[in-house]
């Protein structure tokens, strides 16, 4: 009888005991290394930062988007912004400086007599050239969104190319020299950009010619 109650007692507290199962561990290590991450690449620019990904397959890539604006805006999109400002701020740097060097058009108009570069601004606000200038560039910001748009859109057009090469630059060039000159375009905007801010504030703080010292 005692038998027959302990037998009983281990038989339910078995029940209980946790389950031995076999693992396949050859299966297991292949679901973790289906699972593992891929290995993370550092940022050439900034080597204690991942480069983000999104920025491979692009000219002039060197994983520096500190901000990682490209995780959630498209690369395209941001690339045509950095080539437009690019372009913009090498032709203002260049004609900041020459006015400041003596350039003029001709006939000289009253309202631009004895101006600088940093006065100019104020002084055409009165007068009105600014205007002119904020209309005709936002009808061409207007009118560029549209080709912006239907390049997101899918039209295959690449960020920043407008056909424009009057020069023949990049006619009957390589897939790879053509990439240099991109290349080549992308650090002379961005640098650009920097010159622009660094001359006028430069300007504005000296208030003198240039080079502003």
């Amino acid at each position: 009888m005692k038998l027959a109650i302990l037998t009983s007692i281990f038989a339910s507290a078995a029940a209980f005991a946790p389950t031995s199962v076999k693992v396949n561990r050859g299966l297991a290590l292949n679901a973790d290394a289906a699972e593992a991450p891929e290995e993370l690449k550092m940022s050439e620019a900034l080597p204690f930062m991942v480069s983000p990904p999104n920025l491979e397959g692009y000219a002039g890539n060197v994983g520096f988007d500190p901000f990682r604006f490209s995780d959630f805006a498209p690369m395209d999109f941001l690339r045509e912004a950095e080539l437009k400002h690019g372009r913009i701020c090498m032709l203002a740097w260049v004609g900041f400086v020459s006015v400041d060097l003596g350039a003029r058009i001709w006939p000289l108009p009253e309202a631009y007599a004895g101006l600088t570069s940093v006065t100019a601004h104020d002084a055409l606000v009165v007068q009105g050239g600014m205007g002119q200038i904020l209309l005709w560039t936002g009808l061409l910001e207007v009118l560029s969104s549209i080709a912006v748009i239907q390049m997101l859109e899918g039209s295959g057009r690449k960020p920043g190319d407008f056909g424009f090469d009057p020069l023949g630059i990049c006619k009957d060039k390589s897939d790879e020299e053509k990439v240099r000159w991109q290349v080549r375009e992308l650090k002379n905007g961005r640098l650009a950009m920097i010159a622009f801010s660094g001359v006028i504030t430069q300007s504005v703080l000296t208030q003198g010619p240039f080079p502003y010292t």
